[in-house]
């Protein structure tokens, strides 16, 4: 099955919908992420904006979400910037903590205020 994001006028995705393979394939019995858009624009209307995405991130690096932005310039799904501090790992098109997330096995929660990972109650 292939996955495809469709897009606002603002790149950011509203919805994502699972089409057959078969759907997608060229007259070379190919999959093609142009053929799966054009079945889904007969479907949903020409003037809807589709882009293939994966489970796997094989495709656009990142699986999208609702509200996820398509980035162009990166060809990439990328989540909206949990906190103010956090950077976008260019090569993983995720945000990332000013630092690591603790390796001891415990849980923590970001704490943006104080710029550090805290432990996290138990439940």
């Amino acid at each position: 099955m292939a996955h495809f994001a469709e897009l606002d006028d603002n790149n950011i995705v509203i919805r994502i919908l699972v089409v057959s393979n078969s759907d997608c394939l060229d007259e070379n019995n190919e999959e093609s992420e142009s053929v799966g858009i054009t079945f889904l624009q007969n479907l949903y209307g020409s003037d809807t904006v589709w882009k293939q995405t994966s489970y796997n991130g094989n495709i656009r690096k990142n699986y999208a979400g609702i509200g996820y932005i398509y980035d162009q310039t990166r060809n990439a799904f990328i989540t909206t910037k949990p906190f103010t501090s956090w950077v976008l790992n260019e090569t993983t098109c995720l945000y990332e903590a000013p630092i690591p997330y603790p390796t001891d096995g415990e849980m923590y929660q970001w704490n943006e205020t104080d710029q550090q990972w805290d432990l996290r109650d138990a439940p």
